[in-house]
């Protein structure tokens, strides 16, 4: 067995998978370490990918040539364009995905990545000299070395698994925790603490009334997670809705005695935007019901998720729960769910190439960073690896910002924020969204992809021949017309003598898609993809160019570097409160400091005159 690698990635989910595809992409000698290769890109939770914010990592992972979306296309049973009626800025693609399927897809993706070497055995302990990371010991004694570490370990990082009155160690029901390197993380002084997240019980579909429930079919249009999925290749299947009613209500209350949330057993701090059914019952005493989607988990398998039930009471307390629903009066538990208490960095420990500042070597990503979602998880991956494979290459990292990316948004959120429960993309966390939107992540990060060079050949010539015919389409709409010219050709346009190139004339609601057509007839002809992408930005050009003046300001100030040792407690006009803040978030541009929470105008000015002293 090889022991030597520029890059070992420990863990095999969805930011493991990733992490070390991309690495071994930009041509590093990568290691995927994993308890146990048959488990390497299984859905642990829900059997979902995307949806509002989550679908635009999605969709983003996938333009820098990452994994998921094109293996949530493969496995895909379900399609749903959620806030499809909204604008395309906050629209959010969604799959249901067959589990087995997806994970087969993942794994032979990384079969077929040359580089990348997948290694069973547990992480015990980083090796360490001179406080730079060398490499991995494994429990077995095995040495591996490498110029760069990423922690991928999910929740399997110091894990246990809550139900009721049982406790067990586990990052996941069924598989072991990585205890020994949770202890040593600590022993290093890196900042750790606790978080939960949880999961529902299984049901056996055969024992759901199907014919009682409102069933919600998959979306018509024939659109994918990734355009290099050329259709959808599985069948389509419909899931179906229930709601909680008083009777589950009460059932969930009379059981709180025995939940492991409210006893004090679990310490850790569960996600807001994905809260357990006890919370939700405490939270919303008010509600009449909650909404249960209930989702296959497979073509194949009886299994069905029923998302929106999230929960650690007792076996036999979920049973009631769930029996008291309409359609699931007869359901029968498969698994019952549970909630799992792993430990996370603190992520204000990392810079924004997701390295560990005080231990050079080491990237982190998903939810040791203190996030929740295969998604988040997937795009911090994406970042982790590429950087990890540039540290071991002496290559310049790669940056995404948030004028760039959600990925960039999320990843600033946490480096300079930190998390005080588990972090959840959403759309409404992103200031420049109309630009950020799922439908042009190609046209933003594909030419970041290239620059860094770890995007495929298939790929760069998709992007190459795109450009190419957006070009043309370009030209054609640079064509100016006047409002007396657009009136002869069908438009009612207002008479204001005025003169817009075709591209502005079509923001106007009195243009139509087949009369633009009609005037540009490459547009007409291109790709339905490429069409919709350039009629957006044609809709949105008005606040784009005013997002432009936004970021350009943005820019200048993440060009004013702050040192990684900056003492900001020489200046004065700095509350206690603002050190305490600036020194936990250690950010590296003015930009990044006004962006840190309680940092006034006036602080960043009193932090600008002292660094151009210092450079004077």
């Amino acid at each position: 067995m090889h022991t030597s690698y520029d890059v070992i990635v420990v863990g095999g989910g969805h930011a493991g998978c990733e992490a070390a595809a991309a690495a071994a992409r930009k041509g590093a000698a990568v290691a995927l370490l994993t308890f146990d290769r048959n488990t390497v890109g299984a859905m642990s939770c829900n059997p979902a990918i995307g949806g509002l914010g989550k679908g635009h990592l999605v969709r983003e992972v996938d333009a820098l040539d990452g994994l998921i979306a094109r293996a949530a296309d493969a496995a895909a049973i379900h399609y749903r364009m959620l806030n499809s009626s909204k604008g395309s800025a906050v629209q959010g693609p969604r799959v249901q995905a067959d589990r087995k399927r997806y994970k087969g897809a993942i794994q032979a993706m990384l079969a077929q990545q040359s580089g990348l070497t997948l290694l069973e055995g547990e992480a015990v302990a980083l090796a360490t000299e001179h406080g730079r990371v060398t490499g991995l010991i494994l429990a077995d004694g095995t040495a591996l070395t490498g110029r760069a570490v990423v922690l991928a370990t999910g929740t399997f990082l110091g894990g246990r698994l809550f139900r009721g009155e049982e406790r067990n160690e586990g990052g996941r029901t069924g598989e072991r925790a990585a205890t020994a390197l949770g202890h040593q993380l600590r022993d290093l002084g890196l900042p750790i603490a606790r978080l939960k997240t949880g999961t529902p019980p299984r049901l056996d579909g055969r024992t759901i009334d199907w014919g009682a429930l409102e069933e919600q079919p998959s979306d018509s249009r024939n659109w994918t997670m990734s355009p290099l999925s050329s259709t959808r290749v599985l069948p389509q299947l419909a899931c179906a809705i229930t709601r909680t009613n008083e009777a589950t209500h009460q059932i969930i209350r009379e059981g709180l005695g025995r939940s492991p949330l409210f006893s004090g057993a679990i310490e850790g701090r569960g996600p807001r935007y994905c809260p357990s059914i006890e919370d939700k019952i405490l939270r919303f005493g008010d509600r009449d019901g909650h909404q249960i989607f209930l989702e296959p988990e497979g073509l194949d398998d009886r299994l069905v998720y029923p998302n929106g039930i999230s929960t650690s009471l007792p076996t036999d307390v979920q049973q009631a729960m769930v029996r008291s629903m309409h359609g699931l009066d007869k359901a029968e538990i498969v698994v019952p769910g549970y909630a799992v208490e792993y430990d996370h960095i603190d992520p204000r420990a990392l810079d924004s190439s997701l390295a560990v500042r005080a231990m050079p070597g080491l990237f982190c990503a998903g939810q040791i960073n203190g996030t929740t979602g295969y998604e988040e998880a997937a795009a911090q991956g994406l970042v982790a690896g590429v950087n990890a494979a540039a540290h071991a290459r002496d290559e310049m990292p790669m940056i995404l910002d948030r004028a760039s990316s959600y990925i960039g948004v999320m990843i600033d959120d946490l480096v300079l924020q930190g998390v005080t429960e588990p972090y959840r993309m959403l759309t409404a966390r992103a200031e420049y969204r109309l630009r950020l939107r799922a439908d042009n992540a190609e046209t933003r990060l594909v030419p970041i992809g290239l620059e860094h060079g770890f995007v495929g050949e298939e790929r760069r010539r998709r992007y190459a021949a795109r450009q190419d015919r957006r070009g043309l389409i370009d030209a054609e709409l640079r064509r100016c017309m006047t409002a007396s010219e657009m009136a002869r050709v069908g438009a009612a346009v207002r008479q204001d003598g005025a003169r817009r190139s075709l591209f502005d004339w079509a923001r106007f609601p009195e243009v139509g898609r087949a009369l633009l057509f009609d005037l540009a007839p490459s547009l007409r002809d291109a790709p339905e993809d490429l069409r919709d992408e350039i009629w957006e930005d044609a809709h949105y050009a008005p606040y784009l160019e005013r997002q432009d003046a936004e970021i350009a300001d943005l820019r200048r100030n993440e060009r004013v570097t702050i040192p990684a040792a900056f003492d900001y407690r020489c200046i004065g006009g700095l509350s206690a409160e603002m050190i305490e803040r600036l020194e936990g978030a250690r950010p590296d541009s003015l930009a990044a400091a006004g962006r840190v929470r309680g940092i006034t105008p006036a602080a960043l000015a009193a932090i600008l005159v002292h660094l151009r002293r210092e450079a004077a």
